[in-house]
């Protein structure tokens, strides 16, 4: 499965809607969907699914607060 499916799988089950899939510049934070804990949650699914690891201190909120940008973060990590 590609980093975007994997990714966006992860957000839904975070989120509860899948929404994320529909909008990729939804920002995960202004809406209430993501918080500091889900992100973290999110960085842990990503190592484990994926094999990705991401540094918590590496993580800038406004590089990170849409689906569309989580991914593309994801895929230059991986």
């Amino acid at each position: 499965m590609a980093i975007k499916e994997v990714v966006l799988d992860i957000l839904v089950d975070l989120t509860g809607t899948d929404e994320v899939k529909k909008n990729e510049n939804l920002d995960l934070f202004a809406t209430g969907l993501l918080d500091s804990l889900g992100m973290v949650q999110l960085l842990v699914e990503v190592e484990g699914q994926l094999g990705i690891s991401v540094p918590v201190s590496e993580v800038e909120r406004e590089n990170w607060n849409t689906p569309g940008k989580i991914i593309a973060e994801v895929e230059a990590l991986g």
